[in-house]
């Protein structure tokens, strides 16, 4: 992509002048120059290429410019002063913030490595935009990955699964994950993901036809309703399939998602309405129906999921959802970077977005242990969720294997430190029980009660080991 294609792109979502983006487009190209990647290419397509994706994921000017000069202070002789008084200090702290990820390494699983993962989101949690470039910078490479030795083919693939796939998935970018899983499916699992692929080719004559008889027939009770929609088909990513066949133990045929359409509106009302007409016109296939509107996902994800039978006999999924939630589903954390450059539209509550990442990096790095900052990290980014009631009727969202502990800290801090007990519908259960989704959970609290050191082996959350560490800490309970 030439630079006047992407100041185009970057103009129909931004109201900055971007300025920055050409200079950086030159200096970084002076930089790179005699460079050459594997492919034989000029090594600056790569840069350009990042800055490319970084405004597909429409971020802000400085974001895109540090995307273009993300290489300069590692590979080149720029000097660090140079590049600061060139760009300023928001563009060189991005840059210099991607160069520090850049220098850890993250395939081994050894507990040594635990230290290049607290360093990692000590750089994230200073500003999400460096794992922002850091992804794109990852898919770029993982697209590439074709002309380097197997051996290395393997080991940034195996780095890949093992941290910037679950963070994509974590920062809600479920277009990068679902990319970068794919990439990796191919290059750790090659004859596993030619068979898929060969399935999906042989049958996309007869899915296509199935899926367009599907939109046809929703079309015409949709167009009725005088709902305002857009109708976009839904490809399932092929290691998301090959998941489902391992955990599921069933063959390709008998996956039931394989099909999906996307159903866009205008609002939440207008969401309802069309799931209405949807189960209306189609079978829903029990048990099928998920609501992450009234509950949304860690990540911040809405959209109503239903699986229906189509005209064809088979199972078609539908996701249902506004402009906004379809711009975070896609993007996630980079959706909400555009309102922050002075745009009409606000979002007011960027903050609030942001902060469950800056909690959670900040629980992470109260671990004592390499081996449990190790493990309560691939908790926290397992994004299986239940959805449990307080007596009052309150949801809250917690990751699958959580115990009475982690639902009383989600409460409260002070109601998790006084537990003494819990109800599950009514019934005493012991506090490593696992709570399931849709469970009434009760908690049962004495005044003087305190956390016990045993708590910190049962609960799944980092939140609650975060806050029985501090207790235990500040009231010298805790032999470290």
């Amino acid at each position: 992509m030439e630079i006047q294609e992407l100041l185009k792109k970057f103009r129909e979502y931004s109201n900055q002048e971007p300025t920055l983006i050409e200079l950086a487009y030159q200096f970084s190209k002076e930089a790179h120059l005699n460079q050459t990647r594997a492919s034989g290419e000029i090594y600056f397509t790569h840069c350009m290429a990042v800055a490319e994706i970084l405004a597909d994921f429409r971020m802000d000017m400085e974001t895109v410019s540090a995307g273009m000069l993300h290489d300069v202070l590692e590979d080149t002789k720029t000097p660090h002063e140079v590049l600061k008084k060139e760009f300023g200090e928001e563009i060189y702290n991005l840059v210099l913030g991607v160069t520090k990820i850049d220098s850890l390494k993250f395939s081994s699983r050894d507990e040594a490595q635990a230290e290049n993962w607290r360093r990692m989101l000590l750089a994230t949690a200073k500003d999400i935009r460096v794992i922002i470039i850091k992804l794109a910078d990852r898919l770029h490479n993982m697209r590439t990955l074709d002309y380097l030795s197997p051996e290395k083919q393997v080991e940034i693939s195996q780095e890949t699964v093992s941290l910037y796939a679950p963070l994509a998935q974590r920062l809600g970018m479920f277009e990068i994950k679902s990319e970068l899983e794919d990439l990796i499916f191919k290059h750790l699992h090659k004859s596993e993901y030619e068979s898929i692929f060969a399935q999906v080719q042989s049958q996309f004559a007869r899915r296509e036809e199935s899926l367009e008889r599907f939109k046809k027939e929703l079309e015409k009770h949709l167009s009725s309703s005088n709902i305002p929609y857009r109708l976009l088909s839904r490809a399932k990513n092929l290691y998301s399939i090959y998941r489902k066949m391992q955990i599921q133990n069933r063959p390709f045929e008998e996956i039931q998602d394989a099909l999906g359409v996307r159903i866009i509106t205008d609002s939440i009302l207008n969401c309802y309405a069309i799931l209405g007409v949807a189960h209306s016109v189609f079978k829903p296939i029990a048990g099928t129906f998920t609501d992450y509107i009234s509950v949304p996902k860690m990540n911040l994800y809405q959209s109503l999921h239903t699986t229906v039978v189509s005209p064809s006999g088979d199972p078609v999924e539908i996701q249902i959802r506004t402009e906004d939630m379809h711009r975070t589903a896609e993007y996630g954390i980079a959706a909400h970077w555009k309102y922050k450059v002075g745009e009409k539209e606000k979002d007011d509550h960027l903050n609030e977005k942001l902060n469950w990442l800056r909690q959670w990096i900040e629980w992470l790095q109260d671990m004592s242990s390499p081996r449990e900052f190790i493990e309560s990290f691939k908790t926290e980014l397992d994004l299986d969720q239940i959805f449990v009631f307080t007596p009052k009727g309150e949801v809250k969202a917690l990751p699958s294997g959580s115990t009475p502990i982690d639902f009383a800290y989600a409460v409260h801090s002070d109601i998790g430190n006084a537990c003494i007990g819990a109800k599950i519908n009514n019934k005493i259960v012991k506090l490593e029980y696992h709570i399931k989704s849709g469970e009434i959970v009760e908690i049962l609290t004495r005044k003087n009660a305190v956390p016990s050191p045993d708590w910190l082996k049962i609960v799944r959350t980092a939140r609650a080991r975060s806050k029985i560490r501090k207790y235990l800490r500040e009231h010298k309970l805790l032999e470290e």
